[in-house]
């Protein structure tokens, strides 16, 4: 009978041993996971059907509200069903392939623009009064300002690839695109003026913007012209007015383009705020009260809002790195990519790879583009760790996709990049999958065609970041949570 007991007692201590290894096996291993995965909510990387706004908002001096263009907070579709459409972009395919299919426009535009190459003699430019010039793409996040006196409120698209600053305005001589905005109305404003195209100012379009200003041969007046990777353009009048950025930061004799010849995928922004290091930039005209700094966060989905601030006062969280020297004396923001980490396997790729195109961040560009060598190396081990969910089809220039639709939550791998100056960014997890829908999740990264290429830090991977341009100091600062 004691015999029995002890058999017993000793079954009972063996699996409650047993057990207790097995949950500390467990917890381990989930511990490990935490520090190197993120624990993903599915429906946290899914658009809502409404606008959430922050729980507090900025409380920097100069700041705006960023929203995305195809959201519903946006407000820039005016009909129930085109709204609907955006708000469940995830259901939408088309949408996607299109932002996709422009994405890759922007980039092309981007290298041989930085290459030097003369890539741009397969665009048609015959509507144009000029040779093709600085050609960027659209991009998907923008801002309200106020124009003129009184001043009228305008959505424009921010964009730090790009320098000028221009809108379309009445009476729309030859074209304008639709907008939401009332098209801006020069002759209401009593603090318009025409630049004249015999002044020093007038010739800066040719830096700025790639092309050779015009001539108005009846007023004088200096005329502009730009055109985008997607050949979408503005061609108007290069001009001062008064800017409104809040009710204490007015900027008289603010220099920008009055586009009278405008066609393009704008997606109902009235224009473009340049945010680029040219002197006619928004940057360099406000230097004096933002001290050249400018700070942004873009939200996490299309359905959430982020911040574009200018002046001082970020996080102490913000670690800064130098703006490089690829930008060759262009708009661009260059960085010096020293390395990549997925989870806790540091990518065989040496430093020397990203300098050899050298690197820009890029606000207008949605997908970073990598190496082929490196894209390649972090693909792999991103597979590797994605290994247990089931893959879905390619989308546009996304090769690696996952359907997820029958999870709650799941595991990503972590993905740092290492800066110059010992800063290394991780990536939220919003920065990581560019969600088509529930059955299509994508590894939000793609090859450029030759290692020699620029690499470019996309806008996807700057989703939740706070991230800090000190352009008067030369540096570039990244802060974890930035839109809360």
């Amino acid at each position: 009978m004691a015999s029995q007991m002890f058999s017993c007692w000793f079954l009972v201590l063996f699996s409650l041993c047993c057990f207790h290894k097995s949950f500390a096996s467990r917890i381990t291993q989930e511990d490990q996971l935490q520090h190197t995965h993120h624990l993903v909510q599915l429906t946290s990387l899914l658009p809502s059907s409404t606008c959430t706004f922050p729980l507090k908002g900025s409380n920097k001096r100069a700041s705006l509200q960023v929203f995305h263009k195809h959201g519903p907070c946006s407000q820039l579709k005016h009909d129930k069903a085109n709204a609907n459409a955006n708000a469940n972009a995830n259901a939408n395919a088309e949408t996607h392939i299109e932002i996709l299919k422009q994405d890759q426009s922007r980039v092309k535009s981007i290298q041989a623009k930085l290459s030097e190459r003369d890539k741009l003699k397969e665009l048609d430019s015959t509507s144009l009064p000029a040779k093709p010039g600085s050609l960027l793409g659209t991009g998907n996040y923008f801002v309200t300002l106020g124009l003129g006196t009184p001043k009228k409120y305008l959505s424009l698209i921010f964009d730090t690839g790009s320098d000028l600053t221009w809108t379309q305005c009445e009476p729309c001589a030859s074209s304008c695109y639709n907008q939401k905005d009332p098209i801006f109305d020069p002759s209401q404003s009593t603090s318009y003026s025409n630049v004249t195209c015999t002044s020093a100012t007038c010739t800066q379009l040719t830096a700025a913007t790639g092309n050779d200003p015009g001539c108005s041969a009846s007023t004088k007046a200096c005329i502009y012209a730009i055109q985008y990777g997607d050949s979408s353009y503005s061609v108007g009048y290069f001009s001062e007015e008064r800017l409104t950025v809040s009710p204490t930061d007015v900027f008289d004799g603010f220099l920008f383009g009055c586009g009278q010849n405008n066609q393009g995928l704008f997606g109902g922004t009235a224009g473009l705020l340049g945010l680029g290091r040219h002197p006619i930039s928004f940057v360099q005209q406000t230097a004096q009260k933002y001290h050249k700094i400018f700070s942004y966060c873009l939200p996490a989905t299309s359905s959430s809002v982020g911040y574009l601030t200018f002046g001082g006062g970020s996080s102490n969280a913000v670690k800064y790195t130098p703006i490089s020297t690829i930008a060759r004396g262009s708009s661009f923001y260059g960085i010096d990519i020293i390395g990549i980490t997925v989870g806790t396997n540091k990518l065989p790729v040496s430093a020397s790879l990203f300098s050899a195109g050298g690197a820009i961040i890029d606000s207008g560009t949605v997908i970073t583009r990598l190496p082929p060598t490196a894209y390649s190396s972090l693909r792999d081990a991103f597979r590797q760790a994605m290994s247990k969910y089931p893959s879905a089809g390619e989308v546009s220039i996304l090769d690696t996709c996952y359907d997820l639709s029958g999870y709650k939550s799941f595991y990503v791998p972590k993905i740092t990049f290492s800066l110059k100056g010992g800063v290394d960014v991780e990536l939220a997890a919003d920065g990581i999958l560019y969600v088509v829908s529930e059955k299509q999740s994508c590894l939000a990264f793609a090859a450029n065609e030759d290692d020699g290429d620029v690499t470019i830090f996309g806008n996807v991977q700057q989703r939740t970041l706070e991230v800090v341009y000190d352009v008067g100091a030369a540096q570039i600062g990244f802060g974890a949570g930035g839109c809360k």
